[in-house]
């Protein structure tokens, strides 16, 4: 039995995991998979309500499970960042989620590619460090900053900026990357690109530019590309967002650090199909992992059947090979493709469906397949 925390949020988050635990419905008819799941209040309803965000108890009653299945956060009538930072980043913190697994795969003929290319792509994005920490601030001239930082930033200022401005006001942002937290990354990325039968792992960085930070992230992971006897290639994050779009195939397990990363693998979704096709999971290896379709709230078309499931039931997949139930997690893939191909899918894609007959459609040919 596993146990699940369930979490649908805001907007079409509430649409897209109702669909997405329809078909986890079907897997448990059908397989040994059994579950049960515990719906948690969690988004902009309590928050207007009750002012809360993720609380202590939220962290005490989700930290019991084995995984958690999220939909969306995000609210018009809430301040853009306040949700997002007091749900989705802290649980990510709280529960170490450091990995963020999105794969990308070429689900034709939905590719906007002109030239046809098979490519399979798992991009590991590190997910606790580099420029998402909130290291950082914004002061004017003699407040708001140790003197160590005012002076270095000013004088810098004057240096570009000889003329004195009228406002002297500053804002810095700081990437720090750890050696412990580069070294997990790193083993996370070699085990997965072995369990993909795979020779090399790309990694991805500015190391022309940033050079300490990144710097210290290439002589890790060479490190570790010679204890693991895997090979390792890197690639600066501008020549790689030009590769993904002309030769994506020469790409398996790619590691790449958190700004860079979110860039990229929206990115990656536009390349497979669309937000509505993009799953995701920030993982723990040793803890509570989360997994989520990587669209927002939506909040102009929630309510109305637009959404497209399809991501949400694929990151349900992709929790199914994470609690161990790869074959099971296949069975979800393959009769994604099925209704793919006979043209079973909502507007966004071209469609007729709306996003509860869409699901229906995968879950039948899911009970056909199995």
């Amino acid at each position: 039995m596993k146990h699940l925390a369930v979490i649908p949020g805001d907007g079409i988050g509430k649409e897209v995991i109702e669909v997405g635990m329809d078909i986890l419905d079907a897997i448990s008819e059908v397989s040994s998979f059994n579950y049960d799941a515990e719906l948690f209040d969690i988004g902009s309803e309590r928050y207007l309500r009750t002012g809360e965000l993720l609380t202590k108890d939220d962290i005490y009653d989700l930290e019991k499970k084995d995984a958690i299945y999220f939909g969306a956060i995000g609210d018009p009538r809430i301040k853009p960042g306040v949700l997002e930072q007091g749900i989705l980043l802290s649980m990510r913190s709280q529960f170490d989620q450091y990995i963020n697994m999105r794969p990308v795969t070429s689900w034709h003929p939905f590719v906007p590619l002109k030239k046809h290319f098979d490519f399979d792509i798992c991009f590991l994005r590190e997910n606790t460090e580099d420029f998402y920490m909130g290291a950082g601030g914004t002061f004017r001239k003699g407040r708001n900053a140790s003197v160590d930082v005012k002076r270095r930033l000013y004088n810098l200022k004057m240096e570009l900026h000889p003329k004195p401005s009228s406002d002297d006001e500053f804002a810095f942002e700081i990437g720090l990357l750890s050696r412990k937290g580069v070294e997990r990354f790193a083993d996370q990325a070699f085990r997965t690109a072995i369990k993909r039968n795979e020779t090399k792992i790309t990694l991805v960085d500015k190391a022309n530019v940033c050079t300490h930070i990144y710097g210290m992230q290439r002589t890790i992971f060479e490190e570790k590309s010679k204890e693991y006897g895997i090979g390792l290639e890197f690639m600066y994050v501008d020549a790689m967002a030009m590769a993904m779009i002309v030769r994506p195939n020469t790409f398996g397990t790619v590691a790449v650090p958190n700004l860079f990363g979110d860039i990229l693998t929206d990115l990656g979704a536009q390349l497979q199909g669309g937000l509505g096709m993009g799953a995701s999971g920030n993982i723990n290896p040793e803890g509570v992992s989360m997994f989520e379709p990587i669209h927002g709230s939506a909040p102009d078309i929630a309510g109305q059947g637009k959404a497209n499931p399809i991501a949400a039931i694929l990151a349900a997949k992709m929790m199914l090979d994470h609690l161990g139930y790869e074959d099971m997690g296949a069975l979800i893939q393959n009769a994604v493709r099925k209704c793919l191909d006979n043209g079973k899918y909502t507007a966004d894609m071209g469609g007729k469906l709306n996003t509860k007959e869409a699901g229906a459609e995968i879950k039948k040919e899911l009970l056909r397949i199995r």
